[in-house]
């Protein structure tokens, strides 16, 4: 039914490529573009180049009126094959009659482009001129004529060619053999099988080169179709690689359960690096009956058939799969184990979902572990009671994956329960798998969710109020920044430290979070503690500079708010970095300042010049533009940046 579905729709797709063609053939005559395209090629005047280009446009609007000029330029060694690709696609008998007059008088490089040709139309016509060529002393016109009667096919191209299989010479006899190939598919589609098939053994028995055999031993299964099975298990069964070969890529293309059965019986007996190639054959095929074989084959044996066989459940697997693939995700061996892991990730269908929700409340241990890892994975948001649940199992694995799925697929009402099993838990891995958890639920909630997490942050425990901040921020909001602020002033110093740590890494939501910045340069202004002012100063400065919202001008404003405390060559860096982004007369201004400053000297140079070097800063400013481009002629150092500092400066003036 599928090939039947892909030929139709290449029937109609090419009957719309021929509709848009003859249309566009109809247009290009009615305005005159075919006759201006005929001229070039006419005239003596035209190089060849142009008549090349004029024969690809005639390809899409050529009509018979072209043949004529097309037909005169075939002996022509440089623009043959141009006038054949014009040829080829005009759809009008003149065509096939131009060629047919070619073919007779042409000869070597020439001759075979027009031999083809003829085979691209199948112009049955042609044969009486193609069948002498079979014996041409040019054994590349003989295996041109012989390829382009396969193409053409019938009971006349298949009496010529057929005896050739024996007698033809050796440089010949592999065209001959693909031309009758082709004649067999021809038959075939025709809906004559007898002949196809007699033709394709015939082919294959001959002594032709093995890829002909091959091509044709493929025909001659799938022509008989059930029938073809015995044919078809003779390849699979050969110690020939490539006939074994042809077996597996006809063993998807062969239809029925008949050619399904004899693969599983022969994949069975097989030896293993045979089995394995087989098992991805019945996955393309995609018939269930061949399920129970390969769910068994999954279920032990070598390894590398038990992978290919999971690889298989992927494609037509169901829910039934599901506990031989659970036992095979605990095993020791690493490569089976995770091939176990991802087709259970990747099996399709909701009843999948059901099988792993009806195993956990029964599974424990490494199996209940996978059991949650998928149900994660898979987002199976049902299983979510259960995952709370294993947060408090006594196997440490069944926690991690437990929270690590929650994580993933949980949300406001799955946080209340990691916050108390935070409070419970003095285990540090614990904790950190569950921080991990809660900051990933807090950053999907958002400021909605603060609430929940307020007996972090107000708890007893030094490690929990931490991991309350790191949450807090990931939410955001001004409760979520309140709660950071007030932590600042926390009785524990190692809280204090992680609450401006995460203070100055506060995320740039701009404006919803712009108190953030309030607050930064609050303590940049009256921090108790040297190290605090100096990453509220860092802090502030990157967060002008991650600010995308925000207008230059503001954000130039904003920043000379915290000049005057940076004293530091590190935050001078950092700051001639904010100001370098900022396209505004001001910002020149104070980078000329640092200019002047030995310590980021070349920093502030460099700063001027990329800024001076977009034409809006230097138009709305070219008074402060020339005086920072003088500066950097003047204080630096660096080559390059006087060079382009020159080169602005003479746009100036």
């Amino acid at each position: 039914m599928l090939k039947i579905r892909s030929f139709v729709l290449c029937v109609v797709m090419v009957a719309a490529a021929v509709s848009a063609m003859a249309a566009g053939q109809a247009r290009a005559a009615e305005d005159g573009r075919e006759a201006k395209l005929i001229a070039i090629l006419v005239s003596d005047a035209s190089p060849p180049g142009d008549k090349a280009i004029t024969c690809k446009q005639l390809a899409i609007c050529g009509t018979k009126a072209a043949v004529p000029a097309l037909a005169a330029l075939l002996p022509d060694e440089k623009l043959a094959s141009w006038a054949r690709i014009a040829l080829e696609a005009i759809p009008d008998p003149a065509v096939d009659e131009a060629l047919r007059q070619a073919a007779a008088k042409l000869q070597g490089r020439l001759l075979i482009g027009v031999i083809n040709s003829i085979g691209v139309r199948r112009d049955a016509k042609a044969v009486g001129i193609l069948v002498p060529r079979l014996k041409d002393a040019d054994a590349q016109v003989a295996s041109a004529a012989a390829a382009a009667l396969g193409r053409i096919g019938g009971d006349p191209a298949v009496k010529a060619l057929e005896p050739l299989l024996a007698t033809a010479p050796a440089p010949v006899r592999s065209a001959v053999a693909e031309g009758c190939v082709r004649c067999a598919e021809r038959y075939l589609a025709d809906g004559k099988a007898a002949e196809a098939v007699k033709l394709y053994d015939t082919v294959r028995k001959a002594d032709v080169p093995k890829q002909r055999v091959l091509e044709a031993t493929r025909g001659a299964i799938l022509a008989r179709g059930t029938a073809g099975v015995p044919l078809l298990l003779e390849q699979l069964k050969s110690p020939d690689k490539a006939l074994f070969g042809i077996g597996l890529r006809t063993a998807r293309e062969l239809p029925g359960t008949e050619a399904t059965d004899a693969l599983v019986a022969e994949m069975r007996q097989a030896a293993s690096d045979r089995q394995a190639l087989m098992l991805l054959a019945l996955a393309d095929r995609g018939d269930v009956k061949a399920l129970p074989a390969v769910v068994e084959a999954a279920k032990s044996g070598p390894g590398h058939v038990r992978t290919a066989a999971m690889e298989a459940l992927v494609r037509f697997g169901n829910a039934s799969c599901v506990p031989v693939l659970l036992d095979a995700a605990i095993e020791a061996d690493a490569e089976v184990a995770q091939a176990a892991k991802v087709t259970l990730l990747r099996l399709p269908g909701e009843d999948v979902d059901a099988t792993l929700l009806a195993r956990l409340p029964k599974a424990s241990g490494k199996t209940l572990q996978v059991v949650i890892e998928t149900a994660g994975q898979r987002r199976v948001e049902a299983a979510l009671p259960a995952m709370v649940r294993a947060v408090g199992d006594a196997d440490a694995g069944v926690r991690a994956a437990a929270v690590d799925a929650i994580g993933a697929i949980g949300g406001d009402g799955q946080l209340a329960d990691l916050v108390k099993a935070l409070q419970k838990t003095d285990d540090a891995k614990d904790q950190g798998n569950i921080e991990k958890a809660v900051t990933a639920i807090s950053a999907r909630g958002g400021a909605t969710i603060v609430p929940r997490l307020a007996p972090l942050t107000k708890g007893e425990k030094t490690a929990l109020r931490v991991i309350g901040l790191h949450a807090m921020a990931s939410a955001g909001g001004p409760a979520a920044l309140a709660a950071v602020k007030a932590a600042i002033d926390d009785k524990d110093e190692g809280v204090q430290d992680e609450a401006v740590r995460t203070l100055c890494t506060w995320p740039n939501r701009w404006p919803k979070d712009a108190d953030a910045a309030k607050a930064l340069l609050a303590l940049a202004k009256s921090a108790k503690k040297v190290p605090h002012q100096v990453l509220a100063l860092r802090g502030y400065l990157q967060y002008i500079q991650g600010a995308k919202g925000v207008g230059d001008a503001q954000r130039l404003a904003m920043a000379k708010n915290v000049l005057p405390l940076i004293t530091r060559p590190e935050e001078k860096r950092t700051a001639v970095s904010v100001l370098g982004g900022i396209r505004n007369a001001g910002a020149l201004e104070i980078l000329t300042t640092y200019a002047a400053d030995a310590s980021v000297a070349e920093e502030a140079c460099s700063a001027i010049v990329n800024l001076a070097a977009h034409k809006e800063v230097r138009d709305a400013a070219k008074e402060p533009c020339r005086k920072a481009v003088e500066t950097v002629l003047e204080k630096s150092k660096n080559d390059g940046t006087k060079k382009r500092a020159d080169e602005i400066l003479k746009q100036l003036k």
